[in-house]
């Protein structure tokens, strides 16, 4: 077995085995990042995407993630406010049209947003298609088929819904809901026809076997866009002492996900803002796309610090799995 020889195997169609990922995660990383960049090249091409969020809805959700800011059984200083105004939203996502964004995500704390709700979202959704270009992704928590319908109606092209780790690892983060709660989400987005992007949190204490699991989860689920974060431990959640992933460990972990997913986006996500470099290495390491500005509850990488990045790597932005 080699890299070189697995690599080849994935380029021709092939999927990699559990064991294979396994034994993949312990080759030297030099050599793991530049066949992780070739089959990124082979099946991506230089094309990046890069996104923006908004957090619409911030604080007092009921969920007990252990890692989360915005959990009301954490206690934080996390800026807590309802849901923005239409006119709120639709007044920043001007301004990242004008920066030349092109994807622009709607994302809410809590389990779910009320009908009531999804409604308002709706009509924030077609004033944005109506007065920007942009397109239009949602995190509006576990919705049903439904509301992804009436969202897809409005004008929504893409959900985001994280599986945050593995389906073992799931009860070790969260018990107010489940690992199949997030999957039967997701499915139910899919039959609604919209596109997904889903990924999780590096640096949880999860084991090696974790990060591949969840990996597989996302294959079996044909999940195209794929955001990696790398956890910031946030004072006053249960996850504030755990000790911070080496950065070339989460770069190993990008060019893992790539052998895996070979024709997704991988996302550089939240916690990049910890990495030396602003994830240069791992965009050299089989990422392609990254979120970009402010995360939710954290200070992110400016538009155009990132879009200098880009250029300086050869890649260049536009729409990808669409």
């Amino acid at each position: 077995m080699s890299i070189e020889t697995i690599t080849k195997e994935i380029l021709t169609g092939k999927t990699i085995t559990r064991e294979e990922a396994l034994w993949l995660y312990e080759q030297p990383l030099e050599e793991l990042s530049y066949y992780a960049n070739l089959i990124r090249e082979h099946f991506c091409s230089n094309d990046s995407d890069l996104c923006t969020i908004i957090n619409a809805k911030s604080g007092q959700c009921s969920e007990n993630c252990k890692f989360c800011a915005q959990s009301s059984h954490n206690v934080t200083d996390v800026e807590i406010y309802p849901l923005l105004s239409v006119d709120q939203i639709l007044a920043q996502a001007k301004i990242h049209d004008e920066q030349g964004i092109l994807r622009y995500s709607l994302v809410t704390s809590g389990k779910r947003l009320t009908d009531k709700e999804v409604d308002l979202m709706c009509d924030a959704v077609r004033r944005i298609k109506e007065e920007t270009s942009l397109s239009v992704c949602i995190s509006f928590g576990l919705l049903n088929e439904q509301q992804y319908r009436k969202l897809k109606e409005a004008g929504v092209s893409r959900v985001h819904n994280n599986l945050e780790t593995s389906r073992r690892n799931f009860p070790n983060l969260c018990t107010t809901h489940s690992f199949e709660d997030k999957v039967n989400s997701i499915r139910a987005a899919q039959s609604a026809g919209l596109s997904l992007c889903s990924g999780g949190i590096m640096g949880l204490g999860e084991s090696l076997e974790d990060r591949i699991d969840m990996a597989f989860s996302l294959r079996d689920l044909g999940i195209k866009s794929v955001p990696l974060n790398l956890l910031n431990p946030i004072p006053g959640t249960p996850l504030e002492n755990v000790e911070r992933l080496q950065e070339e460990d989460f770069q190993r972990i990008v060019a893992l996900y790539r052998f895996i997913l070979p024709d997704a986006s991988i996302r550089l996500a939240g916690g990049r803002g910890l990495l030396s470099d602003g994830g240069r290495a791992c965009f050299a390491s089989g990422a392609n796309a990254a979120i970009t500005g402010d995360m939710l509850t954290t200070v992110g990488i400016t538009v155009a610090t990132d879009k200098q990045l880009i250029e300086e790597l050869g890649y260049k932005v536009g729409f990808s799995h669409e």
